[in-house]
Formats: structure tokens, sequence, C-alpha cells
């Protein structure tokens, strides 16, 4: 059995799910447009450009969590997949994922965005096992804060690596394991795979795909 990994955001999706929740959840009326709408751009470009400060990126994006009902937001997020994210999950992207599965790998989402938000996308893509950054949740409401390692950068190995522990396993169980993505910030978890491969990468992955001769491919 091989591992195979798949970031999600502009990997597996044309579009930037933790993105377009927030930009969603202004088109509804739920979040105010110009200040959300603001920092919602402002700190997608700053994870463009590798300059991100993840902790305060999630004070931020899990505030909508918990400010509102379970119900609401599970309403919310119905009406989010069929808008935005179904449009987004390529032909190309299902059948890489199909592909893998019927080959007996071992598959995962690993995503900094958080398992709120992409819980019922990995399910939708049958990818059967998730690694997310954890929103905490308390009294049956999410409170804002994360809990445990956010899965972000050197924060993927280390959730990968406890998830695959929980599992009894370790990378090096498994004779090839690989990481699909599209972002130099996932080049901590690329470089410790035995084949990364580049997803319409952005240019600095694109330049390092280039430099080490990994694989690179469409899903568009």
């Amino acid at each position: 059995m091989n591992l195979t990994l798949f970031d999600l955001d502009n990997t597996l999706l044309a579009c930037d799910s933790d993105y377009e929740w927030g930009q969603y959840l202004v088109d509804q009326g739920v979040l105010e447009r110009a200040e959300y709408e603001a920092q919602n751009a402002a700190y997608y470009e700053q994870y463009q450009t590798g300059t991100l400060d993840i902790h305060e990126f999630l004070g931020f994006a899990l505030r909508p969590l918990a400010a509102h009902a379970p119900e609401d937001l599970a309403r919310w997020h119905a009406g989010f997949m069929q808008a935005r994210i179904r449009p987004a999950m390529t032909p190309a992207a299902r059948e890489l994922v199909r592909g893998h599965l019927a080959s007996g790998d071992l598959c995962a989402v690993v995503t900094a965005t958080n398992s709120f938000v992409t819980g019922p996308i990995a399910r939708e893509l049958g990818v059967p096992h998730l690694v997310a950054t954890e929103p905490e949740r308390a009294d049956g409401r999410f409170t804002g804060r994360v809990a445990g390692t956010p899965c972000f950068r050197e924060g993927k190995i280390a959730r990968v690596r406890d998830w695959l522990a929980a599992q009894g396993r370790a990378l090096a169980d498994f004779p090839a394991s690989s990481f699909y993505s599209d972002s130099h910030n996932d080049l901590p978890l690329l470089e410790l795979v035995s084949r990364p491969v580049a997803v319409d990468p952005d240019p600095m992955l694109a330049a390092e795909a280039r430099r080490r001769g990994w694989p690179v491919i469409s899903l568009r």
C-alpha cells in the first residue's frame, strides 16, 4: 500500500475554499461586506506571497464559526457547497482521486483550511481521510480558537505524522508516498514524500519544481 496526500485549495479544487467560504457569508449578508472582504483579500494575498501569520489569520477565519449557531452554519455550508464548491470540483481532480483509491492507496486530504469547511468537501471528493486545522469546540459550539497545531507549512508534517501514528503507522512504512499541491507554502511536506507533484503551481512552486525536476500537472 502506498500513501497519497492531496492538498485541497487550488489543487483538488479550482478555488480556495477558505476564501470562498468567507465571500459566501458576505454574499448571504452574514458578514459585513466592506470590512470582511478587504481583510479576506489581504490575508489571501499574504498566503500567496508566503507572509501569512497563520495564528492571526485563524483568529479572523474562525470568528464567524463562533458567532453563529451550528444549525445556521450547517445550512449556510450546504448552500456554499452548491454555489461555490461543486462547480470547482473538476473532472480531472475527481479522476485523480479515483485512480489512487482504485490502486489501494491510503489517501488523505491535508489542508490548512479548517475541518468544518473542508470535511464535507473531502467526503464529496471521495477521500476517506482528512487532516485539517481543527477549530476548537465547547458545549456544542465553536469557540473561535484552534485545537492543537494548525495544519499549515511545517504543521502539515506534524499533523500527518500524528494522523499516521494514530493508525499505528509511520511514513517510512509505505513503499512510496505522494503529495499533490499547488502552493510553495507546502514545500516542507513536498520535500518529505518520495513523489512530490506540483499541481497548477503558483510561480514560486513552479520554479522550485523545475529546479528539482518534480512532476508538474494540471487538473484544470
